[in-house]
């Protein structure tokens, strides 16, 4: 990456103080671009979700993987949990949706508990053996109470899709039949999952992120206190393929140690560790053993740090750097918050990093982990909460005495709880996956880049003042 006038500004700099300049291109269309990481851990998209306990759960993991990209679990998780959980999400298929079902005596009340736990907003009605009766959704429960068994109102014009069948002929089928969502059914009638119009089609323009065992990739994060290298041993023999030592300041003793500790129990496992903003706080996480070094402090949208303690820096910048000193040493860095819109995303990989880290930006999504509330106005909402608030310390020091939790319960850095509106056109992570990768494939094309190691050497960056970028910003409305 180079600057427009050459000479680096002498200021720090944030997504928003900077632009991607446009340069000859041989590359004909953005679905000519490669996505794939520089990081070598096998995700085909740069696209990693933050181990935030209201965002990162199964679903999410599950449904990012299909897609590309890569869910960390948070570190505040039950071992016996992520355990499940890894298992769940590595026996997903690669193309079919995990479908939610119930029983043709189960209620309405239930069903609607349900179906906005995934964006296709259906539940398969099975019988016994597991084969598909009819489908419910929130249309269908219109005009009945709460209680009324779901067979008296689910939809039993019924379109079932044989395994293996064709991706343009499924999508031909529901089209067809002006359906959205259709079940997956084997050989013997059995339900094996569901798939939508636009997941037959996402199926055809993304790979799924799979380890060499073929299995669906998964993330944990591990906290510097306790014994870190012994929760590493235990999530190495669960079959976790990546390792997030995570904490606010990366760059401490204790830190430095966990990292050592880690890669000692489990040296087959990529590793990854932060936070650290600086050129020595990369070059010493990658020497305690580090693959890939999380870079941002305070940038996150829940976080307070640097409006309560001043520490911190602007993202772009912070991110420019690490990346030289991680590349020099042949690792990489995940860019880790700041980021509000797919241009920040396409930036972040200019610098230099090889996966860009976020989470907020899905809070309000039906895959994340918190439950669907509705607010007085009827629009569905999901609470977020940031890792270092008052809400998170609770939850993270449940089993310590009261009086040591109420001590670290008075210092907090992050909202505890904030509402996130669910997207009338984007309620689905894969609906912001897809506004995200249309957005960087073409960044890589402005740039004449076919792949992220190219782009990083061929952008060209310049820099702008608050006016240049409020020009940049689409206006809904007459002025």
């Amino acid at each position: 990456m180079r600057f427009l006038h050459d000479t680096p500004p002498s200021h720090e700099l944030t997504y928003n103080d900077v632009f991607l300049v446009p340069s000859r291109s041989s590359v004909s269309s953005r679905l000519d671009v490669d996505l794939r990481t520089t990081d070598r851990i096998g995700t085909t998209l740069p696209i990693v979700v933050a181990n935030m306990t209201a965002v990162a759960g199964r679903r999410m993991a599950e449904t990012v993987a299909r897609r590309g990209g890569l869910t960390v679990l948070p570190q505040d998780i039950p071992l016996d949990v992520i355990e499940t959980v890894v298992r769940f999400v590595k026996s997903r298929h690669h193309v079919y949706d995990t479908p939610i079902t119930l029983g043709p005596h189960d209620t309405v009340g239930e069903g609607l508990n349900l179906v906005h736990k995934r964006s296709h907003g259906a539940i398969v009605v099975i019988d016994a053996d597991e084969r598909p009766l009819g489908i419910f959704t929130e249309a269908d429960a219109v005009g009945y109470d709460r209680f009324t068994q779901l067979h008296n109102v689910m939809s039993t014009d019924l379109l079932t899709v044989a395994d293996g069948t064709d991706l343009t002929e499924i999508f031909d089928m529901l089209s067809g039949h002006r359906l959205t969502t259709a079940p997956v059914v084997d050989a013997q009638g059995r339900l094996i999952g569901c798939i939508t119009r636009k997941g037959a089609l996402r199926s055809n323009l993304y790979r799924p992120a799979v380890n060499r065992a073929g299995e669906l990739l998964t993330a944990v994060a591990i906290g510097v206190n306790g014994e870190p290298a012994e929760k590493a041993a235990r999530l190495r023999d669960m079959g976790v393929d990546v390792l997030v030592v995570d904490t606010a300041h990366g760059h401490q003793d204790r830190m430095i140690d966990a990292v050592r500790g880690v890669r000692r129990a489990a040296p087959e496992a990529v590793v990854v560790a932060g936070n650290v903003v600086t050129r020595q706080g990369s070059i010493d996480l990658i020497e305690a053993g580090a693959d890939v070094v999380k870079v941002g402090v305070g940038p996150g949208a829940m976080c307070t740090t640097r409006m309560m303690t001043g520490v911190g820096r602007p993202q772009f910048s912070a991110v420019l750097e690490c990346a030289e000193a991680a590349h020099e040493l042949g690792k990489s860095i995940w860019a880790d918050g700041g980021v509000r819109y797919p241009r920040d995303v396409a930036l972040a990989l200019a610098a230099g990093a090889s996966s860009v880290m976020f989470g907020s930006w899905l809070a309000g999504t039906h895959e994340s982990a918190a439950d669907v509330q509705r607010d007085p106005d009827g629009r569905l909402y999901k609470e977020n909460f940031g890792m270092a608030s008052n809400r998170a310390v609770r939850n993270r020091t449940r089993r310590e005495g009261s009086f040591e939790r109420a001590r670290k319960e008075l210092f907090e850095e992050g909202i505890s709880t904030s509402r996130m509106y669910l997207d009338h056109d984007r309620p689905g992570v894969e609906d912001i996956i897809d506004q995200i990768v249309a957005g960087v494939r073409s960044a890589f094309t402005y740039s004449g880049a076919g792949d992220s190691s190219e782009f990083h050497a061929r952008a060209v960056v310049g820099v702008q003042g608050s006016a240049g970028y409020d020009e940049g910003r689409p206006l809904g409305t007459s002025w």
